[in-house]
């Protein structure tokens, strides 16, 4: 029963409570795949830091009784205690919940299907022909066979061939053909793997059986096209470019990409049957776990692949561990592509993303103009005058807080996907009306002398704003059209005007769960 998990919630809050507290306000999500908390107690009017009791037992219990009476998962939840034994409980689904990072408030999901574009899908596609040659790539495998014969003393053991057949069934299922390179390899053995201990014969991952590699492309497609962390994370994550630059598409994932060996840590080695505009189709490519922010470019094709292991083999650069090898493979050196601080005295023309923090003065954005491939300019907790230096970049998320100057230098921007405006004065929107691509807009730090002007941005997925400038927009009816998801920034905002909120911009909340009761 959701009243008595809310009840054993208060008197464990009550319990927990510090001497002379005047309130307690706790919040976050509980369900299945685990539950939170953030929040705290005040003490004549102050908040008090630490003292969090353990409410995770009481959450299991909470998320049981609100699936069982209303069917949701997860839940969002908050409660609120008084000194007097009063307590109220609130729980909606996942659609309403608690942001406690950067800014704040609330995340209301208005459409749970949408993902936003990755931005590989906009790059031009290859029309090279692929690299590599199914003869030499199976003249090569069986030579690095033998070499690695002679290393160990004896031949190992591998799964007997696929056919032919088998190989245009796989193509059939997976609804794409493998590279010639990587089929003459199946022709040989089904993989690496006996009775599921592999050799690692391929970059140190574990060869899939041919039954293997479809089921990663079956099975990750019909969960989804990449990992969805929320909007919070996701309205302005960038992803990198390999290198070499334009050979893979910027993407966390993506459908051409074939995995073929795992490294059993949730990466694998991919073919790329959908390159970039300088790749070649069933290119190399390393995807998966620890590859969200982008993949990463192995060979141009398995049969070079080959070559570099035989190579590596040649030079004695392995180590032997009893009945293994393992290559001593070249770490690739894409430059630095990412800084965390301040602006260097070198800027790297390798740089991508940049995080300013703290910066002592006004930070003075045109040594970056030595990076052409920056994607991510993030201020924090520092101002800049100028955004001109921005204009020549393929910026794309961008989070600044301006002292003075205006936003004309972002008009008509081809690239800039997301903002995050911090003002110390009031400034001009519409620049951003010419922006094509923008989709997510965070301006609860921003005064701005209009906010007419967003109901003019009809690609706006994602909108933040304070609790003043909902009412202003939602009161005029300017609210952008075709809103994804939005958040209600502040860290003094209720869950009960997160849900007030929801239901003006038409996401029915009439079947929130509320409870309430005295100790």
């Amino acid at each position: 029963m959701v009243e008595q998990a809310a009840h054993r919630m208060a008197e464990r809050i009550a319990a927990n409570a510090p001497e002379d507290w005047t309130r307690a306000v706790f919040s976050g999500h509980a369900g299945s795949g685990g539950s939170g908390i953030t929040g705290g107690y005040t003490l004549h009017g102050a908040h008090v830091p630490g003292g969090r009791p353990d409410l995770h037992p009481l959450l299991r219990e909470l998320a049981e009784a609100v699936r069982d009476d209303r069917g949701w998962d997860p839940v969002a939840w908050e409660m609120e205690c008084l000194p007097s034994g009063e307590y109220r409980l609130v729980t909606f689904t996942g659609a309403v919940s608690r942001v406690p990072e950067y800014g704040g408030g609330y995340e209301i999901v208005l459409d749970p299907d949408h993902r936003l574009p990755q931005p590989g899908l906009r790059q031009e596609g290859s029309t090279a022909a692929p690299a590599g040659d199914p003869e030499l790539a199976a003249t090569r495998f069986r030579a690095y066979l033998e070499r690695r014969a002679a290393i160990l003393g004896h031949s190992e053991e591998l799964p007997p061939p696929v056919t032919a057949a088998a190989l245009d069934e796989a193509e059939r299922r997976i609804g794409r053909p493998l590279p010639a390179d990587l089929r003459a390899l199946y022709l040989i053995a089904d993989g690496d793997g006996i009775e599921y201990r592999h050799r690692y014969l391929i970059g140190n991952y574990g060869w899939l059986p041919l039954e293997g590699l479809v089921a990663e492309c079956t099975e990750w497609r019909d969960w989804q096209d990449r990992p969805w962390h929320g909007w919070d994370l996701e309205w302005d994550a960038v992803v990198f470019d390999t290198t070499p630059a334009d050979t893979v598409r910027r993407c966390g994932d993506h459908p051409g990409w074939i995995r073929f060996a795992t490294g059993e840590d949730g990466n694998f080695l991919a073919v790329d049957m959908d390159p970039a505009r300088d790749g070649r189709p069933g290119q190399v490519i390393l995807t998966g776990r620890d590859y969200d922010e982008g993949p990463e470019y192995v060979a141009d094709s398995v049969t070079s692949l080959l070559q570099e292991h035989l190579e590596l083999l040649e030079q004695g650069s392995y180590e032997k561990y009893d009945d293994r090898i393992s290559l001593n493979e070249p770490a690739g050196d894409p430059g630095t592509r990412q800084i965390i601080g301040g602006i260097p005295d070198e800027v790297p023309p390798t740089l991508q993303a940049i995080h300013i923090n703290d910066a002592a003065g006004t930070v003075d954005l045109t040594p970056l103009t030595a990076a052409p491939g920056l994607r991510c300019l993030h201020l924090n907790r520092s101002t800049t005058a100028d955004l001109t230096p921005v204009r020549g970049l393929p910026v794309e998320s961008l989070r600044v807080t301006l002292d003075g100057g205006d936003l004309a230098p972002l008009a008509g921007h081809p690239h800039l996907a997301s903002l995050s405006l911090d003002t110390t004065a009031p400034v001009d929107l519409t620049p951003l009306r010419t922006a094509p691509n923008l989709h997510g807009l965070d301006l609860s730090g921003a005064e701005t002398s209009d906010l007419a002007v967003l109901a003019g941005l009809s690609g706006l997925r994602y909108l933040a704003l304070t609790r003043r400038q909902w009412a202003t927009l939602c009161d005029r009816r300017e609210v952008p059209p075709a809103l994804a998801a939005v958040r209600l920034a502040g860290d003094d905002v209720t869950f009960e005007e997160a849900l007030a909120l929801a239901l003006r911009l038409g996401l029915g909340t009439g079947s929130a769960l509320r409870v309430t009761g005295s100790l």
